[in-house]
């Protein structure tokens, strides 16, 4: 009995219930722990990590937001658009919310016109980003189709896209820009900065939509593109471009350039090459066509540069314009190396170097000046050195070193072979001898602060014009340069497209004139290669010289000279044509139309 009395006592001792106090005490540890651990996690929060925290909120619902402005208009010299940026709208999405409705995505395909698989793959590839670009620069009306469809994670962004209203007519100068509108080629990228100007930044609240739903603070104030007015005429531009058109289609030939300058000024009022792109539309466009020839090319300029071989003459003191010159017998033989005329000229003077454009005349002529004289007068006019226009990728052209030329280079160099220019170069130097020896960097910018320097002696310019306008007149080989009622004053050449160690059967047209020569106000050079059939400058690019100029001076309403010109056709694909005119006195004249292209 006992032992069992015992076992009880020790089974109610057991259960007895526990002290109320310590369970009390307990609660309360536990409280107190929990407490702290709160009070710790919140000075943790708020006090130690408070900055990491607040950047990982923000960085969820803050973000920093272009604001984008639109790139400055591109006016011609007389306030014509030649490029202006157009509103477009460009959709985008959210890779990570657009993939957790995938259902959707094949009808965004669809409406963007875009393939369903490929733009799932893409938006796979960025999951982890919270931007990508759908499509681009749709118009507005577009954009708001799709955006219409409501699906997540998908929203729109303005931008601007750049419009060219000339297409390829002013291509070459004007560049394009990329699809950021940033300038990639030309006066685009010459005058990016300028034109560009600076995107705002403003900081937004945005739901987990994506959508703003409040404007924070505006972090860096948009600043718009400046607009530029640049030298370019357009109205002469697209007579420049028509008719290098025509003559390129005319004569079967590969390319072509010409550059039109305002004498007083430097301003390039024209400058068109052959063959171009249309810059609005420009995927898929052999970048050869992009080129700026008129600026990066460079050719061999021919008899154009006895102009200043003649000036060098002249500066030299040992010759005046009608010192005699023994050309007999149309050939002269220098160290083993002939030079020839195709007709013999017999004697004749240095204006008639100049008129019948004689070789022979040229390279005996430069027999009697120094190699450093010669190449001085050279340098001076702007030759083996970039004209500082500013143009992108500008070709510097090529002028040998005087201590490297031997008597042979001398001769050559004198009549336009073994130095290179490019037609924006060649326009330079004539624009010099037109502005009475003082030579002006060619400029792209209206009212340009652009200091002319001397070369040359202004009697000395003078005395070149004068010699000039023989070759527009019989018996000159420049006559289809001629414009009725103006004094022209120029030179043709032809020379031979250089390869490596020598020259292609292939040739280059060239003309260089002023007009009206009595008080220069235009320059024009024109280039054109590999013609087939006439290839002489004086039957290709002369026309082109004409043509163009004889409209450029009426738009610009430049007095005319009022003078009685001459006109003659030449048979199609003659490379020689000889006329009879009457001159004023009673005289007879012969026309020339041929040019020495040495073989």
């Amino acid at each position: 009995m006992r032992r069992a009395s015992r076992g009880s006592d020790a089974v109610n001792q057991r259960m007895k219930p526990a002290n109320p106090r310590t369970r009390l005490y307990v609660v309360l540890l536990m409280l107190g722990l929990a407490s702290s651990a709160l009070v710790v996690r919140a000075v943790d929060l708020q006090v130690v990590r408070k900055d990491f925290y607040q950047e990982q909120g923000d960085a969820r619902y803050l973000r920093d937001i272009d604001i984008p402005v639109s790139r400055g208009t591109i006016f011609d010299r007389n306030g014509e658009p030649l490029a202006v940026s157009t509103p477009v709208e460009s959709i985008w999405a959210n890779p990570m919310e657009l993939l957790e409705h995938a259902d959707r995505i094949s009808e965004l395909a669809n409406a963007a016109g875009l393939d369903e698989e490929s733009l799932k793959q893409r938006l796979i590839e960025r999951s982890d980003k919270e931007f990508y670009y759908i499509k681009r620069h749709l118009n507005p009306d577009d954009a708001q189709a799709i955006l219409k469809l409501n699906i997540p994670g998908v929203s729109s962004q303005r931008e601007f896209r750049r419009y060219y209203p000339s297409g390829e007519v002013i291509a070459h100068v004007l560049g394009y820009t990329n699809i950021d509108d940033h300038g990639q080629e030309g006066l685009e990228l010459a005058f990016d900065h300028w034109l560009a100007g600076e995107k705002g930044i403003k900081r937004v609240i945005r739901d987990r939509l994506g959508h703003e739903v409040e404007n924070v603070e505006l972090v860096r104030e948009a600043q718009p593109g400046r607009d530029l007015t640049v030298s370019i005429d357009r109205r002469i531009q697209y007579l420049a471009y028509r008719e290098l058109k025509a003559a390129l289609q005319e004569h079967h030939a590969s390319s072509g350039s010409m550059v039109i300058l305002d004498v007083p000024t430097g301003e390039i009022l024209a400058m068109v090459n052959q063959p171009s792109f249309n810059p609005n539309a420009r995927s898929n466009v052999d970048p050869a066509y992009r080129r700026n020839r008129a600026v990066t090319d460079v050719v061999e300029p021919g008899s154009t540069m006895k102009a200043f071989t003649i000036s060098a003459a002249l500066e030299s003191g040992k010759w005046k314009p009608h010192t005699p010159v023994d050309t007999s017998p149309g050939t002269y033989t220098l160290y083993g190396h002939t030079i020839s005329d195709v007709h013999n000229k017999g004697l004749i003077d240095v204006t008639g170097v100049i008129t019948y454009s004689s070789n022979v005349g040229a390279a005996k002529i430069a027999q009697t000046m120094t190699r450093d004289h010669m190449y001085d007068v050279f340098h001076r006019f702007g030759f083996g050195e970039a004209t500082g226009c500013g143009f992108p990728g500008e070709s510097p052209g090529y002028l040998p070193i005087a201590k490297n030329w031997g008597p042979v280079e001398q001769a050559t160099i004198a009549y336009g072979y073994g130095v290179s220019v490019t037609p924006l170069q060649l326009a330079q130097g004539y624009a010099a001898l037109a502005n009475g020896g003082r030579l002006r960097s060619p400029t792209f910018v209206k009212g340009a602060q652009n200091p002319d320097r001397a070369v040359i002696d202004p009697q000395i310019a003078a005395s070149l014009r004068t010699m000039l306008e023989t070759v527009i007149v019989p018996p000159g080989g420049g006559i289809k340069a001629a414009i009725r009622n103006y004094l022209v004053a120029g030179k043709t050449g032809t020379s031979r497209t250089a390869i490596g160690g020598g020259y292609q059967k292939k040739y280059i047209s060239l003309f260089a004139g002023m007009v009206p020569a009595s008080n220069p106000r235009l320059v024009g050079v024109v280039v054109i290669h590999d013609p087939q059939g006439a290839f002489y400058g004086a039957l290709v690019s002369a026309p082109v010289f004409g043509k163009v100029m004889q409209e450029a001076v009426r738009l610009l309403d430049v007095p005319p000279d009022n003078v009685q010109n001459w006109y003659t056709a030449a048979p199609e694909n003659a490379h020689t044509v000889r006329t009879t005119r009457q001159a004023p006195d009673g005289a007879t004249e012969e026309s020339n139309y041929e040019e020495e292209v040495p073989e």
